[in-house]
């Protein structure tokens, strides 16, 4: 496979700290305080509700919000410690942008676009135009450079913008929801493209999506921001597997309590106690998939060990499946189930009919809290 190694200036030789962050940016009402430690070669993926600190996170990396605390190296090499008074301005920072409408200049070709950036740094004209085309070539994009950008396709502009950001050699590749601008059909294979492009840049590479698919695809490892604080981090399998706030839980799409174990039985806050199948004791989180929701209109004499009276608050198509949302009645302990569109006319279920809900101890997982 090609690399997508840099251009221009690098780091000394044996030099290869990647990302080493403390974010520290505090606004008031907001506070930003997230540590953030990436190895070159590695794809980070910020994930977290709206108003989190993802972007603010991505600008404070990218030197275009100053930090108020803490500090940002790369590769060895303090970028920014306000304790210190130590700040290298932006634009002679070792960094590279991919913002989410891309931002391409209209007036300039694709090629000339891509040249921008070595000729601001001082480069040739020829020689950023060569190395303008030899990234768009890495693109595939090598018939596309006389084309300016109202002419390129969503996934085309995508890859310019990829090129542009990679033509000055960055250490450091920061992606702003890269897939946000592009249609549904686009977005399958420019993700999977892209996914080849970062799995060959040999520095570090972070991004902001809001798209668990994304994320899972493209990064290596997530890191998941509310509040402004880091609540959860791992691969992405650890994430899946084992979810611990419930905007992680509705992101993996999970249904996902928090109670005390005692051996197979976890019992909540809500006063109902699961029954999995790991034996745990003290703090625990129990999760289990909406399609290992069974409903039906009478309670059940099957095996499932776990069997709640409930109502329908809410029915929406996902996907193939209907979601249904469902409040305990006895405890309001909420609840999602995945049903086939033929069941949920079967059963005649709407919004306000009450239902038994049952799952089997073996469609649950239980891990320490």
């Amino acid at each position: 496979m090609t690399r997508l190694d840099n251009a221009g200036p690098s780091p000394a030789a044996g030099v290869s700290d990647g990302l080493d962050a403390h974010l520290v940016l505090d606004r008031g009402a907001f506070r930003l305080d997230v540590r953030l430690t990436v190895a070159p070669g590695e794809v980070l993926a910020l994930l977290g509700p709206n108003g989190a600190g993802k972007t603010t996170s991505l600008r404070t990396l990218a030197g275009l919000t100053p930090l108020t605390d803490g500090h940002l190296r790369l590769d060895g090499r303090t970028l920014e410690e306000p304790a210190l008074r130590r700040r290298v301005p932006t634009e002679d920072r070792p960094v590279g942008v991919i913002f989410q409408d891309y931002l391409l200049f209209p007036h300039l070709t694709a090629l000339d676009n891509v040249a921008f950036g070595p000729r601001c740094h001082g480069v040739p004209k020829a020689d950023a135009r060569a190395r303008a085309a030899e990234l768009l070539a890495r693109m595939g994009l090598t018939d596309h450079a006389g084309v300016k950008p109202r002419r390129l396709s969503g996934g085309q502009a995508q890859r310019v913008a990829l090129a542009r950001a990679l033509a000055t050699g960055p250490r450091l590749l920061l992606l702003d929801e890269p897939l946000a601008a592009l249609d549904a059909r686009a977005r399958l294979d420019v993700r999977a493209e892209l996914r080849r492009h970062l799995a060959a840049f040999e520095a570090v590479a972070v991004l902001v999506t809001h798209d668990p698919l994304d994320a899972m695809v493209l990064a290596d490892r997530l890191v998941v921001i509310e509040h402004g604080r880091v609540v959860q981090e791992g691969t992405p399998a650890e994430i899946a597997r084992r979810p611990r706030t419930d905007y992680i839980a509705r992101l993996v799409g999970l249904n996902l309590y928090q109670g005390e174990a005692d051996g197979h039985a976890v019992t909540l806050g809500h006063g109902v106690t699961v029954t999995t199948t790991e034996r745990l004791t003290g703090p625990a989180f129990v999760a289990f998939p909406p399609s290992a929701v069974t409903l039906s209109p009478d309670r059940p004499d099957s095996s499932a060990r776990n069997a709640w009276r409930a109502a329908i608050t809410g029915l929406e198509s996902h996907g193939d499946q209907i979601r249904v949302a469902l409040t305990g009645l006895a405890d309001g302990m909420p609840l999602t189930a995945d049903l086939t569109a033929v069941s949920v006319a079967e059963l005649g279920l709407h919004e306000g009919a009450q239902v038994w809900a049952t799952v089997k101890a073996a469609q649950t997982h239980a891990y320490p809290a």
